[in-house]
């Protein structure tokens, strides 16, 4: 199997807010038997792919099932509505509360290094020739969680009729797939990753072919779009003016 680390992705609080967000939830009354069972569904999905599931997700796990655990025992009434330090809860929510700012000024800050790096020019104009050019703007806020949860939809859509259980060499590789990807989008331009796969054969192709993404996500070579069903994205290539940029 191959194993592909994605340092740069979230991290369990990123999980846990993705989760509010989608959602919908309360960040100061969360459901936690809910959002436990949720974290660590995304956890087994994480090690299917293979990806390196790190120590602090663990951690993460243990601490949602002691909250859960918490929360069931008996407790006294309180006089307000509130949140406050006897609630289970109550330090869970301090951090993502704290996280959730932190992001949002990592966020102001990219946006306005972006901004300044528009005021300059590195000097090289020429246009790179490409056989299909990128159409529409790329989303800048979509997770990993949100490409999990695609990935997850296009699983549950594989006909399952006639399984046989057989033992075979693995004929993918991560490059092959990339190169597929790449092929794809230049011949026939941006692509929605469900249909995408509908062109593979069987199980192990798409989880490579998605595995594939996530390291040309990571090495930014693909730009993402998000449309409103968030178990379906698209893939496109990059712009020309972004690939000089980079």
């Amino acid at each position: 199997m191959y194993r592909v680390q994605l340092k740069n992705f979230e991290g369990p609080l990123d999980l846990l807010l993705f989760f509010i967000k989608r959602d919908e939830l309360d960040i100061y009354d969360i459901p936690i038997s809910y959002i436990t069972e949720q974290f660590l569904e995304y956890i087994h999905l994480l090690e299917e792919l293979d990806l390196d599931v790190a120590s602090e997700f663990i951690l993460m796990a243990s601490m949602l099932m002691s909250i859960k655990a918490k929360m069931m025992l008996p407790r006294e009434d309180s006089d307000t509505e509130e949140l406050d330090e006897t609630d289970p809860r109550y330090e869970l929510v301090q951090r993502l509360l704290e996280y959730k700012r932190y992001k949002e000024m990592a966020d102001k800050m990219a946006d306005i290094d972006e901004e300044t790096q528009k005021r300059y020019s590195r000097g090289y104009f020429d246009a790179d020739e490409v056989d299909q050019q990128a159409t529409g703007e790329a989303l800048k806020d979509v997770t990993m969680f949100d490409l999990i949860a695609a990935f997850k939809k296009v699983l549950q859509d594989i006909e399952r009729k006639n399984i046989v259980h057989h033992v075979e060499k693995v004929v993918y590789s991560i490059e092959d797939q990339a190169e597929f990807v790449l092929n794809t989008l230049q011949e026939k331009g941006k692509q929605s990753f469900r249909n995408m796969m509908k062109m593979l054969s069987n199980r192990v192709e798409i989880v490579v072919t998605f595995l594939a993404v996530l390291e040309m996500i990571k090495e930014q070579q693909i730009n993402l779009f998000i449309e409103e069903d968030p178990t379906n994205f698209y893939i496109d290539l990059k712009p020309v003016d972004e690939i000089i940029k980079a």
